[in-house]
């Protein structure tokens, strides 16, 4: 499907309730997200929707302290492999651990001290802190249309956009809006009136919720954002825009499956792909990761919480959403308007959500 518009509103058919979401602001430049509740689905399914943020944020330091307040690591609770979290880097060199049969869809993910956010970013990257992060194994590229087949097959997993009956989806008779589209699933995340999704294609139309019962039958987990950053960082506290640099494009060739053209008029498909791209062409890292920029967003561990937060003296301040954080960006991200395909770029949604633009990667923890 070759995708020339985006959604000016959204329209979601409940069954019971229709809720219409209009985008504003689109003339901001960051895309985070925005939910409207399914009565159908429960009174927590949320459908994500790309809103604009105002790029700047208003911190108060002196109203901070320096090292992350242990009742929202708590809450957030992160893995292990991560700790000392402050604003100010730490006196400390998390663990290098080695790793012996590296499984061969993984890449060594080397220890160190990692600054995460962007200091010329936006309020939700924002403030920068540090954190150490132990060495893990992750993914090279998203989880599959393939291996996520493989699960289904082992398990009879039932996904959640089958147990809903429809799935998140560009209407694209119009090209301007979302919707609910029944029969959209993790084989069909177009719909049924598209072609199956191809083996070595990313998964996507699977919720959070489906992402970790893949992850448990692999003997894997999902990566919490710090993991995520410190892993497109290279590991070496890398401060470019991208995972391979500063260029969005190199010689003529983009280095992610993006949007290109005007945002949301039209797509002129320069990368070749209107919608996803087979894992693996885009964005190679000097870790060896690749599509950790573009092609579909990627659900993290944690609950997306405000960087502000983690260092608030007084929990009563603390803001946490219910929402589960999405890091890289996807095929509808365009320079000029969504940024979420940088490194320091977030989203989220309801931990029932399923889109044709979300996946997920895995990670292993050394033992």
């Amino acid at each position: 499907m070759e995708i020339t518009k985006f959604c000016s509103a959204k329209t979601l058919d409940f069954g019971r309730t229709t809720l219409l979401y209009f985008l504003v602001g689109l003339f901001f430049h960051e895309c985070t997200s925005s939910s409207a509740s399914s009565t159908e689905q429960s009174s927590k399914a949320k459908e994500n929707i790309n809103v604009c943020s105002t790029p700047k944020a208003n911190i108060d330091y002196k109203s901070l302290q320096n090292n992350a307040n242990p009742a929202v690591l708590q809450m957030l609770n992160f893995p292990k492999t991560v700790s000392h979290i402050s604003l100010t880097e730490p006196q400390f060199f998390p663990k290098n651990k080695g790793a012996k049969n590296i499984p061969a869809e993984m890449v060594l993910i080397p220890a160190g001290n990692v600054r995460i956010g962007d200091k010329d970013g936006f309020a939700h990257e924002l403030p920068q802190f540090w954190a150490s992060v132990e060495s893990f194994l992750m993914d090279k590229s998203p989880v599959t249309i393939g291996q996520f087949r493989a699960f289904i097959k082992a398990t009879n997993y039932q996904t959640e956009a089958d147990k809903f009956g429809n799935a998140g989806v560009i209407n694209d008779e119009t090209g301007k809006s979302w919707t609910l589209l029944d029969g959209a699933n993790w084989e069909y995340p177009l719909g049924k009136n598209h072609p199956k999704a191809e083996d070595n294609h990313p998964v996507t139309q699977v919720s959070w919720n489906d992402a970790n019962a893949y992850a448990k039958w692999a003997g894997k987990r999902l990566p919490c954002e710090i993991e995520w950053e410190h892993a497109a960082r290279n590991a070496k506290n890398n401060r470019t825009k991208y995972p391979w640099g500063n260029e969005i494009q190199a010689k003529g060739k983009w280095n992610a499956n993006i949007w290109q053209g005007k945002f949301p008029l039209n797509n002129f498909v320069e990368d070749k792909y209107a919608y996803t791209s087979p894992v693996g062409i885009f964005g190679k890292t000097a870790l060896g990761l690749t599509d950790m920029s573009g092609n579909v967003w990627q659900w993290t561990s944690n609950k997306k919480f405000n960087y502000e937060s983690l260092f608030k003296k007084d929990i009563s301040e603390i803001a946490l959403t219910e929402e589960y954080a999405e890091r890289g960006g996807s095929f509808l991200c365009e320079p000029t308007w969504c940024h979420g395909y940088r490194v320091s770029g977030r989203s989220s949604s309801s931990s029932e959500t399923s889109l044709f633009h979300l996946g997920f990667r895995c990670v292993k923890d050394i033992n």
